[in-house]
């Protein structure tokens, strides 16, 4: 099992942008210390994404980042990707880890505990349990699952687990307490008006609380 090296995870949103170009956007995240990267452009045909992600994996390897592919398991070796992050929906876990072998990171998307508990036992590196909070990009996967849940999770969970959802650097301190090794967020950052600005203050208020990491 590949290690987790890093505490805040960016997921793709361009239609979050306020028009700027989403590598331009993730470029000044990346500025800001943001070292994991997924790319989820899921209505991208497979050319335009390929494009895309071949822009990010010269991006993210210039600063030492990871960047993972949302289910295409294709692009993300065509682009050598550090790996795919995955969901209920698509391709199974064991699967894409028979394909991928132990020198690629999979993650996955979790909405419960047997959700995430069944993704460990096939492989995944870590998991983003949530929604933690109400937020309008996750709300077709339901109600919020909350931090009762969430804190269950990690507890349950040997391999890490990431807090997304509706998560601003205000619930940081409470979403760290719970015993996540890290947030995973779209809007706070993609959104941003100064991404970098942003990047580098959540990533100083995950610090400051992760000594609630258990």
């Amino acid at each position: 099992m590949l290690p987790i090296d890093f505490s805040l995870y960016l997921i793709s949103d361009r239609s979050q942008t306020a028009g700027r170009p989403l590598v331009e956007v993730i470029r000044d995240a990346l500025a800001g210390g943001v070292r994991a990267v997924q790319l989820r452009e899921k209505d991208l045909p497979a050319g335009r994404l390929f494009e895309l992600a071949a822009e990010l994996r010269q991006l993210t390897s210039a600063r030492g980042a990871r960047l993972l592919i949302n289910d295409r398991l294709d692009v993300a070796l065509a682009v050598d990707a550090d790996g795919v992050h995955l969901g209920i929906a698509g391709l199974p876990v064991r699967a894409a880890r028979r394909l991928l072998g132990g020198q690629k990171l999979i993650a996955y998307s979790a909405h419960a505990l047997d959700e995430a508990l069944q993704a460990q036992a096939d492989g995944a590196d870590f998991v983003t349990f949530g929604p933690v909070y109400q937020t309008p990009s996750k709300a077709a996967y339901g109600a919020p699952v909350g931090l009762d849940a969430l804190q269950a999770a990690c507890r349950a969970l040997t391999i890490p687990v990431f807090a997304l959802g509706g998560v601003t650097k205000t619930s940081v301190p409470e979403l760290m307490t719970a015993g996540v090794r890290g947030i995973a967020l779209i809007s706070a950052i993609i959104a941003a008006p100064d991404p970098q600005q942003t990047a580098a203050s959540m990533l100083q208020s995950i610090e400051d609380h992760a000594h609630y990491f258990r």
